[in-house]
Formats: C-alpha cells, sequence, structure tokens
C-alpha cells in the first residue's frame, strides 16, 4: 500500500490497540477466519465480495487488503475490475435512489415558502 493513502498504525500503536481487547480481538479474528471459510459460497467470491464492499465504504486498508487476498485466491484483475465496477454501479445506484428524497424536499421548501 501507498505511504501516501492513510498512515500506517506504528508498531506501539498497533501493540496497545491488541491488548486493549484481547478477547474481543480474538473473537473478532476467529468470526473473521469463518465468515472468509469456504462455504456455500466460495473463498474467492468471498473476497471479490469484500473487494467491492471495500470500494464502497472507501477503506484503503480493505482495498488493499481483500486486493491481496483475492489474488491469493486465485483472481485474476478482470475479475477484480468487475468487483469494482459493481462497486461503484450499486454506489451510484443508491445515490439516483436517494434522489428522490431530495426532489421530495425541495418539493416541501417549495410548497412552504409559497403559502
Amino acid at each position: 500500500m501507498s505511504d501516501t493513502m492513510y498512515p500506517v498504525v506504528p508498531p506501539e500503536v498497533a501493540r496497545h490497540r491488541k491488548e486493549l481487547a484481547k478477547d474481543t480481538l480474538k473473537a473478532w479474528h476467529a468470526f473473521s477466519q469463518q465468515a472468509f471459510a469456504d462455504g456455500a459460497i466460495p473463498a474467492k467470491t468471498k473476497q471479490l465480495i469484500a473487494l467491492a464492499v471495500a470500494h464502497v465504504t472507501q477503506c484503503p486498508y480493505c482495498i488493499d487488503s481483500h486486493a491481496k487476498q483475492a489474488v491469493q485466491h486465485g483472481c485474476t484483475d478482470e475479475e477484480i475490475m468487475e468487483a469494482v465496477w459493481v462497486a461503484a454501479e450499486m454506489r451510484s445506484g443508491a445515490a439516483y435512489a436517494h434522489s428522490a428524497l431530495a426532489l421530495q424536499a425541495a418539493q416541501e421548501e417549495r410548497a412552504k415558502s409559497s403559502s
């Protein structure tokens, strides 16, 4: 990951964070391993899903991690880009869907102003 995206967490901060909630962190790691294990959905597909979600949430740490894990699971650049385009479509679809809220609010404000 590029140094310019987000700062790397210093080792002492990483250690301190780990010590603050050891049992919760251990449980989270176990949950993560289970969530990404092969199941009804293959692990490779789960990594593509995670990569798409990481683009929607715009988490550079997650993008970096899941892109690397996707490659480790055999994903091609074409599969990675298709996942990114699915994420982009979903994000733009949400913006379009929510435009109804903006238009409704604008109409209500105009109606209030003209009364």
